[in-house]
C-alpha cells in the first residue's frame, strides 16, 4: 500500500510498503508527471542551407493546384524539379494539411511536402497550428529525428506551436516495454525571413506560459485515479502554481462542513479519499476591481456511486476531473505570462465511490446556499460539486463573472457529437458571445445551447427545493443540468461549458494525440487577454 507521497520538482515519490515471501518491504517509486516535448528553434533563411545539412527532413509547402514549392530558395533547381515531378506522379493536389514524404535519391535526404490549400484562403492562427500538427504527425510516421520547416510567411510562430502541442506524450508508466507511441522527433528548426531571435522569444513565451499549461492539464487528466486522488491533486496544484505567485488555499472536509457545503461532501462520502476544495488566487492588477472567476468540476474518479455506471468504459471516468484541470491550467497560464488581470479559480475535488457510507438515491442534502437538493441519481454528481463551488466563489469573491467547466453530461455528446464543440450555456449574451469568439480564434469551438423556464421546471422536486435530474421523460439532460447550476448563481454573469465531448479524444486531432486534449486552456486564455486585460 501507499502510505505517503512527496513531490520534488516534476517527480512524485511514492512511499510503498508491502509483503513479499513473508517479509515486510518498504520502497520508493519515482514517477515523473511532466511530459516530453519537442525542441523548437528559429533560424534566419540565410542560415537555412547549413542547418538543412544537419537535419533529416526539409518541410516545404505547396498551394493547391500550384507547381511552385514554398521552399525559401533552399532546394537546388534539380531537386525542386524532382520533388515536383514525384508530386505530380502521385497526384498530390496540395489540399490543406495533406502531406507526402519524398526521398531525394542522390543524397538520401527527405523532403516532406505539405499542402497549404488554396492560395486565396487566409491561413489563420488555428489553421497554421493545424499545419504544424500535421507536420509533426508526418515526421513521426517516417520516424524522422529532426526537420527544417519552411512555413508560409507570417505563420511560423503558430505552425511551430501546433507542432509543439502535437508532440505531447503521456508514456511515463511504460517499464518493461517501450511505448507504442514513442516518438523519434527531437528537434524542429523553423526558417523565418524576419528576425529569428525575436521569433524564438515569442515562441518561448507562448510555449512556457500556455503550451506547458496545456501539457500540465493533459498530464493531470491522463493520470490513473489510484495516483491522482483529491489530496494528491491538491498537492500538485500547490507545487505547480505557488512558485508562479498564485496563492493556493485548500479547504478540507471539516472546513467545508463548517461552511455548509453538504452537496459537495455528499458526493465524496462513500470514498476513503478525503474531498478537497482548492482555491487559487492570482493578482496581476492590484486595485483592478472584482476578479474574474473560473470554477471546475474535479471528480477524480466517477463510479456513478450507488447509481453504478456500466463496467464497459468506466475506466474513462478518470478524466471526470477535466473541467477542474482546465481551471488549474488557465491559472497557471495567467501567472506564467504575468497577465494584467485579477482572477480566482475554485475547484471541487472528490471521488464518487461505492461504499457503505455512499450517498443513496432519494437522499436530501442541504447546499451551502441553503437550498435543499433531492438526489435522485448519484451519477449526476458533478452538478452537486459545482453547486457549492459556485456559491462559495460568489460569496467570498463577488466576481465580475463566473465561467464554470465540467465534463458534466454524456447528453452533450448526443447533441453536439464528440470533439467538435463544447456546449455553452449562459445567462449573459455578451459573456457568451465573448467566449464563442475566443474559441473560434483558437479552434476550441463552443455552441450555445438554450435555457429557459420550461427546462427549469423539469427539475422542481416535490420534497425539496430542487432535484438533481429531470424525471420528465428523456432528453434535454445537458440543458436541465445547466438549469440546475443556474439555481446556484445569484445575480452574476455566468457561463457553463460542458466539455464532456471534447476533454478526451480517442482518435487524436491536429494538435493533440490520442487521449487528453487540454481543451479550454487556449480558449480561456484568449478570452481573458482579448476582453479583460488592462
Amino acid at each position: 500500500m501507499c502510505y505517503g507521497t512527496r513531490i520534488v520538482g516534476r517527480y512524485t515519490i511514492y512511499f510503498l510498503k508491502y509483503r513479499a515471501n513473508g517479509a515486510r518491504i518498504r520502497a520508493l517509486v519515482l514517477v515523473w508527471f511532466g511530459a516530453r516535448m519537442v525542441s523548437v528553434s528559429f533560424l534566419g533563411l540565410a542560415s537555412g542551407v547549413s542547418t538543412l545539412l544537419k537535419t533529416a527532413v526539409l518541410v516545404v509547402g505547396v498551394f493547391e493546384g500550384s507547381n511552385v514549392l514554398e521552399d525559401g530558395g533552399i532546394l537546388r533547381p534539380e531537386e525542386r524539379k524532382t520533388v515536383l515531378r514525384i508530386k505530380d506522379m502521385a497526384m498530390f493536389s496540395g489540399k490543406f494539411a495533406d502531406t507526402m514524404p519524398i526521398v531525394l535519391t542522390h543524397d538520401g535526404g527527405v523532403v516532406l511536402v505539405v499542402g497549404l490549400g488554396k492560395e486565396s484562403d487566409t491561413i489563420t492562427e488555428s489553421k497554421a497550428m493545424e499545419l504544424g500538427g500535421a507536420v509533426y504527425s508526418s515526421l513521426e510516421k517516417i520516424k524522422a529525428k529532426s526537420a527544417t520547416v519552411v512555413a508560409p510567411g507570417g505563420s511560423e510562430l503558430r505552425v511551430a506551436y501546433g507542432a509543439f502541442l502535437r508532440s505531447f506524450k503521456f508514456d511515463q508508466y511504460f517499464h518493461s516495454k517501450k511505448s507504442d507511441n514513442a516518438s523519434t522527433v527531437q528537434e524542429i528548426s523553423m526558417l523565418v525571413a524576419g528576425d529569428a531571435e525575436s521569433a524564438k522569444k515569442s515562441f518561448d513565451a507562448l510555449k512556457k506560459a500556455e503550451g506547458e499549461s496545456v501539457f500540465f492539464v493533459r498530464s493531470l487528466v491522463s493520470e490513473p485515479s489510484n495516483v491522482l486522488y483529491p489530496e494528491e491533486y491538491s498537492v500538485r496544484i500547490q507545487k505547480e502554481l505557488a512558485p508562479l505567485g498564485v496563492e493556493v488555499e485548500v479547504l478540507d472536509e471539516k472546513r467545508m462542513e463548517e461552511k455548509g457545503m453538504m452537496a459537495l461532501l455528499g458526493v465524496g462520502q462513500g470514498s476513503t479519499k478525503e474531498s478537497k476544495l482548492v482555491v487559487m488566487k492570482y493578482t496581476g492588477a492590484p486595485g483592478g476591481g472584482a476578479p474574474l472567476a473560473f470554477v471546475g468540476k474535479g471528480v477524480t474518479f466517477d463510479t456513478g456511486g450507488i447509481s453504478l455506471k456500466p463496467a464497459k468504459g468506466m475506466w474513462s471516468m478518470k478524466y471526470d476531473m477535466g473541467g477542474s484541470a482546465v481551471v488549474v491550467g488557465l491559472m497557471r497560464t495567467l501567472a506564467a505570462r504575468k497577465a494584467k488581470v485579477n482572477a480566482v479559480g475554485v475547484v471541487g475535488l472528490v471521488e464518487n465511490a461505492v461504499g457503505g457510507n455512499a450517498q443513496r438515491p432519494g437522499d436530501i442534502v442541504t447546499s451551502m446556499s441553503g437550498q435543499t437538493i433531492e438526489v435522485l441519481n448519484t451519477d449526476a454528481e458533478g452538478r452537486l460539486v459545482l453547486a457549492d463551488a459556485l456559491w462559495y466563489t460568489q460569496k467570498v469573491f463577488s466576481p465580475k463573472f463566473i465561467v464554470d467547466l465540467a465534463t458534466l453530461t454524456g447528453a452533450i455528446t448526443v447533441a453536439l457529437g464528440e470533439n467538435q464543440y463544447a456546449g455553452l450555456f449562459s445567462n449573459s449574451d455578451s459573456l457568451a458571445e465573448q467566449l464563442a469568439k475566443a474559441g473560434e480564434e483558437v479552434n476550441e469551438k463552443l455552441w450555445r445551447m438554450p435555457m429557459g423556464d420550461a427546462y427549469d421546471k423539469m427539475i422542481d422536486s416535490p420534497v425539496a427545493d430542487v432535484q438533481n435530474i429531470s424525471t420528465k421523460g428523456h432528453g434535454a439532460d445537458s440543458i436541465t443540468a445547466a438549469q440546475f447550476l443556474q439555481r446556484f448563481v445569484n445575480g452574476v454573469p455566468w457561463a457553463h461549458l460542458d466539455i464532456a465531448g471534447v476533454a478526451w479524444d480517442d482518435d487524436g486531432s491536429a494538435v493533440s494525440a490520442k487521449g487528453a486534449t487540454g481543451f479550454g486552456v487556449m480558449l480561456l486564455n484568449r478570452f481573458v487577454s482579448k476582453y479583460y486585460e488592462k
